[in-house]
């Protein structure tokens, strides 16, 4: 009987222990704010020279600052792991490029940081013939498993109950656009920012159909989370959002995936097999010898002349790089129609010219405005931005002064140029452009940047045991 009493009794503490809600440990205690977050393309990646950035991590690092702890990102392989070290109380909250939903239990969320629009996207030859939901009768749609996209698929089922859901775990939204492009699934449930930086190298990728009401991005917080924490995550979004904090980074990594046509992206990347190889130790030569990363000056390079040596423009500028006759020889450049004198001498007058653009531009807007100055002249980029200035507007970002450029060609505002007027709208687009291209470039070849690549801001990050 004792024996009885003392089992029954262990039986009902650890019972007790299973029902207990997660310890969790304050930030400031642990001195490190610990996220839970998963490689995403919105989320948390590495670049090529192993820093972590994503526009997630910045926003987070920048609450990491707001609060005065570092951020440790601990990468899982699952939104669904994620998720269960934050029920369990390892992390105090997860940022995997969420929409909020609140069905998931054992969690609670900090307020939305930006809207997300989920699709069905598909090829464009299937997309095309997709007018209404009803249509999906007899076709698979495939989703992430646990996400929000896949309980709408559900809702979205009991009205076509002839459409058939795959749920896939482990398996990134980049993989399965691929998968997508590839034709090994047929159509796939996820959002317009994932599918728009899948289109960049896949553009015969679009949306098939939307999958109803726009959801949220938000981070998810354990449900016994310290009041203080959510206070804090409930201050810093609110004001993310009314300073423009979230604005820029939209800007800094989805500002450009939606500029170039189907049609121009299949062009540069046809180049880019046929083209480029003949330039491309010039372009690798070149920013070693100037610390710009060759794949930037690439871009550049294709944007000014399709990387034609040959090039000639009506006003005067020629070569790869398209550099006009003062701009060479200060470069020391004596035939700009010979590719690698004209590719070494556009990446010592990019490196100047980003080197001469005042030390408060930081980068990466340092590196866009340089590009835009590229196709300006350093004086009408000085003269836009105290312009900016004059309407105190923030001079130090290019989401700002790519709203200010295009002013430049108007007469009242052309007068205050010591320069004179200036077609700004054509440096706005150069520069989106090269964005593009750059970054279709990076995909491709991922080679390590040399020093002065735009690049963001570091953080500590560790993987989990598997």
């Amino acid at each position: 009987m004792r024996l009885l009493a003392v089992f029954a009794l262990v039986v009902l503490l650890s019972g007790c222990q299973r029902g207990k809600a997660p310890t969790i440990i304050d930030y400031q205690t642990l001195g490190e704010l610990r996220v839970a977050t998963r490689i995403d393309t919105m989320a948390y990646r590495t670049d090529d020279d192993g820093r972590a950035s994503g526009f997630e991590h910045d926003l987070l690092v920048e609450l990491g600052n707001e609060l005065g702890v570092p951020v440790r990102f601990v990468v899982y392989p699952s939104v669904q792991r994620a998720l269960s070290a934050v029920r369990r109380g390892d992390a105090h909250l997860a940022a995997a490029a969420l929409a909020r939903n609140e069905s998931l239990r054992g969690l609670r969320w900090a307020p939305g940081i930006r809207d997300m629009k989920l699709v069905i996207a598909g090829l464009s030859t299937l997309a095309e013939e997709l007018t209404s939901a009803d249509q999906l009768d007899g076709h698979t749609v495939t989703a992430r498993r646990g996400t929000l996209a896949a309980q709408r698929l559900r809702a979205l089922q009991k009205t076509v109950p002839g459409m058939k859901i795959e749920l896939v775990s482990g398996r990134p939204d980049a993989h399965l656009l691929t998968e997508l492009a590839e034709g090994r699934i047929t159509l796939l449930a996820t959002d317009e920012v994932h599918l728009a930086v899948a289109a960049v190298l896949h553009p015969e990728l679009e949306v098939a159909l939307p999958l109803s009401n726009t959801a949220v991005m938000a981070w998810a917080l354990p449900r016994h989370a310290p009041q203080s924490l959510v206070d804090a995550l409930t201050r810093f979004v609110g004001e993310a959002r009314h300073t423009g904090l979230v604005t820029r980074l939209e800007d800094r990594y989805l500002g450009h995936i939606q500029r170039l046509s189907q049609t121009d992206i299949a062009a540069f990347v046809a180049r880019m097999q046929t083209r480029l190889p003949r330039f491309q130790a010039a372009f690798e030569a070149a920013g070693a010898a100037t610390g710009v990363d060759w794949r930037l000056l690439a871009a550049v390079g294709y944007q000014e002349s399709q990387w034609d040596p040959f090039a000639v423009s009506f006003t005067g500028v020629r070569g790869l790089m398209m550099l006009t006759d003062s701009t060479a020889e200060r470069m020391g450049v004596r035939d700009r129609l010979d590719p690698e004198q004209s590719i070494l001498g556009g990446a010592k007058y990019f490196a100047l010219i980003r080197e001469a653009i005042d030390p408060e531009v930081e980068e990466p807007d340092r590196t866009w405005m340089a590009v835009a100055a590229y196709n300006l002249g350093l004086g009408h980029l000085r003269g836009a931005r105290q312009i900016a200035r004059s309407m105190k507007r923030d001079n130090t970002t290019w989401v700002s002064m790519r709203g200010v450029l295009p002013l430049m060609s108007r007469p009242s505002f052309a007068r205050r140029l010591r320069a004179g007027p200036a077609r700004g709208g054509e440096a706005v687009i150069m520069t989106e452009n090269v964005r593009a291209f750059y970054d279709i470039l990076r995909r491709f070849e991922p080679s390590a940047p040399v020093d002065g690549a735009p690049q963001a801001a570091g953080s500590i990050s560790s993987m989990p045991p598997m």
